[in-house]
Order: structure tokens, then C-alpha cells, then sequence
């Protein structure tokens, strides 16, 4: 076997409950980034099983020209759930399509070329929106990309208000950056942005695709800056594992989206999951418990390591941890050592992702691993 794109980790996973993974042998790890923050509601959830279950035993797939109840209570689930003003869905696989989807469907709207995007922002791997992806080792192998892109510093409102003008489609941002480092922007950043993009005539598009689901403490982190853009792109969270993206848009994007699809927009099993996911996160509350057990955890990191790294930083339990040596060391001492599996964000960055079934006993044990690996960091 062969696995060219992918560097597989010492650790074959058998089996997961809700935050935890076991590997062939039976070790148990705290998940706080293998599933890559796509199981906000833990493994082997039973609502999610259910559903899902139930759907293959039914109807597997048929495009989407044709009604079926599973997609119908999707698209209501994340109408229900948006911002007011974006309750026109469009559902495909992953994050990367629903950005594609978003830039495409403002260039279609506004009859405009230029996005501008930030530096250290993420958007995907696709070629549209590898172009607004900040960091080379990504888009260098693949160039030329589209053009037209200009990016500004990250949190520079500014910056941001000079880079847009009458020729704009789109801004994309996301309320806080995942890849890029965990950066949080300033306040009234997103405000900032929403201002300059209605008065040019440009669309807004937040991507809340690591974000979304109640990661940060509210179902949506564009909530918290009272902020609603034009487009809202989420995906990794949002069938609990399952791929599936959805952008979420205005009116004005919607009535004139230009012929954007794809095969698998919106198949049935996946639409089973997204509803499961959407109506449970927020039938349970758990966006609230993300912020609660969040706020708890980053209390006791700080407590514990807040001297021993350079800085701990994020919203709910999407947390970075600015190490003062190499973050993929302290990746492998926490996988190896502590059985806690988390994931870098740039070179020097511990992000943790973990399900946002998390409660406070998890977190303790969060903190007892880094702890151990970072305390008394040089």
C-alpha cells in the first residue's frame, strides 16, 4: 500500500467514543485534533448513527434536481440556524468547495474581479481558493493561480478599507485564523470589514469553516463581533465527520449565483448527518458547553504552562499554545508520552480541536499533558 499525499502517524486508530480514540492495541488518547475538529459532537454519536443509518438503509444517493426529505430537513436545520439574512443554503463536500463556491457565486453577483484576502489566512487547496491562501508552500507548487488577489495584514482595518474599492467582489476572512496560527483579530475588525465591503459595493464572505458549529462558543464565531456577512462558508463540523460543506448566503448572492453545482451536493446519507449535527448542537446547547469548558481550560493552561510558552490564545475550545521551540516535537513527546493527539498551526503552534463534548475531567487531563511536555519549556 501506497500513501503518497498523507505522513501516516505511528498510531493506527481502531475505534473512537466521544472524545477519545483507541488504537489496534486498545490505547486510549484524548482527541484533541486527529479528527481535525470535524466531530463536534464526539465519535460514535448516536444521533449522528442514527440518522445515518437509517438513510442508508433507504436511499444511498440521487443527485440533487431531485427532493429528498433527508436534504429538505437539512437545508431547514441550517436555514433555522443561520444568521438572519443567509437562509439560502448551498451544500457540498468539504471546506475548500464551499470557499470555491463563495468566490465564485461574489464574482457572479458583483460582475467583479479582485478578492482581496489576508495574510496567514487559509481558504482551502482548491485552485480558487488555493489563490487566497496566504502561505506559498502551498500555492508555489501550483502557480499561476487566478489572479487578481490582493492580500492585507491580518486585523489592519486600514489596511483592509484601502485594499477595497469599486472593483472588489469579495473579502475573505475568517472570524478567527486556524492554519495561520490561532490569531484572534482585534475589535472591530470584522465590523470594520463589514462597513468597508457595503459602502464599495462588495461582498463579505466569512469563512467559518474551522470556526463554525459552536467551535468557538457560539454556533458562529461572526456572532460574537455581531457581524453578518454576505456569504458564510463552514464545512469540517458540520455532518459530525461526514464530508460535507455548505455556504450559506445572502439574497443578493443567491439570486444571481451563476452556474455553479457539483455531483454530490446535498446526497441524501451526508444530508441525514448534517441534520443530525446541526439540530443536535443546538437542541443540546453545545456551542455553550464549548465556551464554558473553553474558558476552563484555558484558565488552567495558563496556570500551568502560561510561563513556559510564549503566548496561549483562541475562543472555545479552539486553542493555540505559541511554544518557544518547534511544534511538531511537542506534537510527537504529547502523542507518545501523554497519549493526547493535537495538531500544528504553522511552525510554532500546539492547536488543539478537540470535540466539543469536552467537559471539565477532560480538560484536566488536557492540561496535565502539557504540562508535562511543556512545562519548564526552554
Amino acid at each position: 500500500m501506497s500513501n503518497f499525499i498523507h505522513s501516516e502517524k505511528p498510531i493506527r486508530i481502531e475505534r473512537g467514543e466521544g472524545a477519545y480514540l483507541y488504537d489496534t492495541d486498545g490505547t486510549e488518547y484524548l482527541d484533541c485534533g486527529a479528527s481535525y475538529a470535524c466531530t463536534p459532537l464526539g465519535h460514535d454519536h448516536p444521533a449522528v448513527n442514527e440518522a445515518v443509518h437509517d438513510q442508508v438503509d433507504r436511499l444511498t444517493f440521487v443527485q440533487a434536481s431531485y427532493p429528498v426529505d433527508a436534504r429538505d430537513r437539512a437545508f431547514d436545520a441550517l436555514a433555522a440556524a443561520a444568521p438572519e439574512g443567509l437562509e439560502n443554503v448551498w451544500l457540498c463536500n468539504s471546506g475548500t468547495e464551499a470557499n470555491e463556491a463563495a468566490l465564485k457565486f461574489a464574482r457572479s453577483a458583483t460582475g467583479r474581479s479582485k478578492i482581496v484576502a489576508t495574510m496567514q489566512g487559509f481558504h482551502g487547496r482548491t485552485m480558487g481558493a488555493l489563490a487566497t491562501t496566504w502561505n506559498n508552500d502551498y500555492r508555489d507548487p501550483f502557480e499561476p493561480l487566478i489572479g487578481d488577489v490582493e492580500f492585507v495584514p491580518y486585523g489592519d482595518s486600514e489596511a483592509l478599507a484601502e485594499a477595497v474599492d469599486d472593483e472588489t467582489a469579495a473579502v475573505i476572512v475568517e472570524p478567527i485564523q486556524g492554519e495561520g496560527g490561532i490569531n484572534v483579530p482585534t475589535d472591530g475588525y470584522l465590523a470594520a470589514a463589514r462597513e468597508c465591503t457595503e459602502d464599495a459595493g462588495a461582498a463579505l464572505v466569512f469563512d467559518e469553516v474551522q470556526t463554525g458549529m459552536g467551535r468557538t462558543g457560539t454556533l458562529w464565531a461572526s456572532q460574537q463581533a455581531g457581524v453578518v456577512p454576505d456569504v458564510l462558508t463552514t464545512a469540517k463540523g458540520l455532518a459530525n465527520g461526514l464530508p460535507a460543506g455548505t455556504a450559506l448566503c445572502a439574497d443578493w448572492i443567491a439570486d444571481d449565483h451563476g452556474p455553479h453545482n457539483a455531483t454530490f451536493s446535498g446526497g441524501p446519507v451526508v444530508s441525514a448527518a448534517v441534520d443530525a449535527t446541526v439540530s443536535t448542537l443546538v437542541e443540546e446547547e453545545v456551542p455553550s458547553n464549548a465556551g464554558a469548558v473553553g474558558e476552563y481550560l484555558r484558565a488552567g493552561l495558563d496556570a500551568a504552562i502560561g510561563d513556559d510558552v510564549r503566548e496561549i490564545r483562541g475562543e472555545g475550545l479552539m486553542i493555540g499554545i505559541e511554544v518557544k521551540r518547534g511544534a511538531n516535537r511537542a506534537l510527537r513527546d504529547l502523542a507518545l508520552d501523554s497519549n493526547l493527539l493535537a495538531l500544528p498551526a504553522g511552525r510554532s503552534v500546539v492547536r488543539l480541536l478537540p470535540p466539543l463534548v469536552l467537559d471539565e475531567d477532560d480538560a484536566d487531563e488536557v492540561v496535565d499533558a502539557l504540562s508535562n511536555v511543556l512545562g519548564g519549556e526552554s
